[in-house]
C-alpha cells in the first residue's frame, strides 16, 4: 500500500510565526521601534516669560486665579459654568446690560414691551426710571436698569399715543392721543388726576418746567392752548398760530416763553404773560420742521427738519429778529431729522433721524462727534439724561433703546 506524499510544509504549519518572522526578515521587513520613554517638558527661562506677561499687562496671581477657575470648567459641557464667591459677584452690577455687540464701544439695553411704534420717551426718577409713549395706545414706566415694565398706566387713550411729558419732579406724566384727548396720570400711584378731550387731533404736549401748564399743538385749529395744569381749565387758546399743522412745541426753562414748529417752515415764539407772539422767522427750513427744544439756559433753540439739518438759533441777543443768527449742522443724517435734544449742560447736542441713527453734535465746532447704529428702523424721540451719560432713543420697532455716551 503506497503512502502519501509527506507535506512540504508541514513543518513550517507547525512554527508558523517564527517562520513568518525569519521570512519576513529575509524579506526586509523591520520590527516597529518601542517608543522612547516621556521626556520631561523643558521650563522657559524666567526672563522671556516675564517679558511676556508685561506685555499681557497680568501679574502671576492674577493668571494663576483664572488658571484655577478655569480649571474647573468642562470646555465640553454648556450648562456648567464656575462658581465665583459673592464679592466677585458683587463686582460686576453691569451684567444686566449684555444686550450690545461684543466689540461695540457704546453698552446699550433694548427695551422691548410695546405692540406698536414707540413715538416719545424720556428719563424720569434721577435717572433711574424711563417713560414711553406708543401707537399701541399705552404708557410705560421702566426701570431703567433692568428694563422691566414698572407700571403700564391705566385708563389709556382709545388711539395712537403722539407724544409723552413729565414735570421736571417727575410726579406727573402727561400724554396726547389721537383720541382728541390730554391725559395726566400720577406716576408714582398710576392714577388718571384729569382728562380733557379737544375737537381737534393733539399732535404734541409738554408740562412746562415749573409744572403749572401744559402746552398743546392743535392739529386743524393750527395753534396752541395753554392750560393750568392745577385747576384744568384753559388760560388762553390761540387759534391759527401757524399757516399749517405745528408738529412740536416747548417752553424756556423759565416758563415764559413757548417755541412752536410747523409744516409751513416757521418758528415762532410766544410770550406767556403778555399772550403774543414775540417774533417769528419765516422759512427757517427748506422743507417741514419736525422738531424743537431749548438749551437749559434758554439762550438757543435748536430745530430739526425733513430738509437733513439742524439748526441753532440764537434767541437771547436783541439784533436776532433782523439776522436771524444760527449755525446749520449739516450731514448728520442721510434721512429726513425728526427729533433733537441738548444735554443739560449743553455740551452736546443729540438728534434721531429716519435713517435709523442718533447723532451726537458738537455745538460749539458745529460736527457731528458719533452716529449710533443700534435701531432697524426710523428714531421717533431721542431724550438725555440729568447726568448726562445716557441717551435714550425711542424706535418705530416697538422698542425703545437706552444707549451710553462716550463722554
Amino acid at each position: 500500500m503506497a503512502h502519501p506524499r509527506p507535506n512540504p510544509w508541514r513543518k513550517l504549519v507547525r512554527s508558523k510565526i517564527p517562520a513568518f518572522s525569519e521570512r519576513a526578515l529575509e524579506w526586509g521587513w523591520k520590527p516597529p521601534e518601542p517608543s522612547p520613554a516621556p521626556s520631561r517638558p523643558r521650563q522657559v527661562p524666567w526672563g522671556p516669560l516675564l517679558r511676556a506677561l508685561g506685555r499681557l499687562r497680568l501679574s502671576i496671581p492674577e493668571i494663576q486665579e483664572r488658571e484655577r477657575r478655569l480649571s474647573g470648567c468642562d470646555p465640553v459641557s454648556l450648562d456648567k459654568h464656575p462658581q465665583l464667591s459673592p464679592e466677585q459677584d458683587r463686582a460686576e452690577p453691569q451684567a444686566t446690560w449684555g444686550d450690545h455687540q461684543p466689540l461695540s464701544k457704546v453698552p446699550y439695553k433694548i427695551l422691548i414691551g410695546h405692540e406698536h411704534a414707540v413715538s416719545s420717551c424720556h428719563f424720569c426718577v434721577n435717572d433711574t426710571k424711563v417713560i414711553s409713549g406708543s401707537f399701541d395706545c399705552s404708557i410705560k414706566l421702566w426701570d431703567a436698569f433692568d428694563g422691566s415694565v414698572v407700571r403700564d398706566f391705566e385708563q389709556r387713550p382709545k388711539a395712537p399715543v403722539l407724544e409723552c411729558s413729565i414735570t421736571a419732579d417727575s410726579k406727573r406724566i402727561v400724554a396726547s392721543s389721537y383720541d382728541k384727548s390730554v391725559r395726566v396720570w400720577d406716576t408714582e400711584t398710576g392714577k388718571l388726576l384729569w382728562k380733557v378731550r379737544h375737537d381737534t387731533f393733539v399732535l404734541s404736549c409738554k408740562f412746562s418746567p415749573d409744572g403749572k401748564y401744559v402746552v398743546s399743538a392743535l392739529d386743524l385749529d393750527n395753534g396752541i392752548c395753554i392750560m393750568d395744569a392745577k385747576n384744568i381749565s384753559t388760560v388762553i387758546q390761540v387759534k391759527r398760530h401757524h399757516r399749517r399743522s405745528i408738529t412740536a412745541c416747548c417752553f424756556d426753562p423759565e416758563s415764559l416763553r413757548i417755541a412752536s414748529v410747523s409744516m409751513d417752515r416757521c418758528i415762532k415764539i410766544w410770550d406767556v404773560s403778555t399772550q403774543a407772539t414775540l417774533f417769528t422767522i419765516k422759512k427757517a427750513h427748506f422743507n417741514a420742521i419736525s422738531d424743537c427744544c431749548f438749551t437749559f439756559s434758554g439762550h438757543f433753540l435748536c430745530t430739526s427738519s425733513w430738509d437733513k439739518n439742524l439748526k441753532v438759533w440764537n434767541v437771547h441777543t436783541g439784533d436776532f429778529r433782523n439776522q436771524g443768527a444760527c449755525v446749520t449742522l449739516m450731514q448728520g443724517h442721510e434721512g429726513c431729522v425728526s427729533c433733537c435734544h441738548f444735554a443739560t449742560d449743553s455740551s452736546y447736542l443729540i438728534s434721531g433721524g429716519l435713517d435709523n441713527t442718533v447723532a451726537i453734535w458738537d455745538v460749539e465746532e458745529g460736527y457731528r462727534k458719533l452716529s449710533l447704529k443700534g435701531h432697524n428702523d426710523w428714531v421717533m424721540d431721542v431724550s438725555v439724561s440729568n447726568s448726562n451719560k445716557w441717551i435714550l432713543s425711542a424706535s418705530k420697532l416697538y422698542s425703545s433703546l437706552i444707549e451710553r455716551t462716550l463722554t
